[in-house]
């Protein structure tokens, strides 16, 4: 299976989440990344999953799940079809 993103080093601290995507660190307010987050108790921070694929984190305590394009700023966009005439 192809990894989307490598992800490693997630910390929550302060109410900062910190982590290492394809070897570059990035921090994020828990404020700009999720409400659930930022709201959340300790423990139930400490308490996370990364996706096989690297695509997210989830968090089952409190059922959150975020994007690492997300975090990013990486957007898609559905591509549209076409029908020929």
């Amino acid at each position: 299976m192809k990894k989307h993103h490598q992800i490693e080093d997630v910390r929550i601290e302060n109410g900062t989440l910190s982590l290492v995507i394809d070897g570059t660190c990035i921090e994020r307010s828990l404020k700009s990344v999720s409400d659930l987050l930022e709201n959340a108790k300790e423990e139930e921070l400490k308490e996370f999953d990364i996706s096989p694929s690297g695509y997210g984190i989830y968090w089952p305590l409190i059922d959150e799940d975020i994007s690492i394009d997300g975090l990013l700023g990486i957007e898609h966009h559905p591509h549209l079809s076409r029908k020929s005439a």
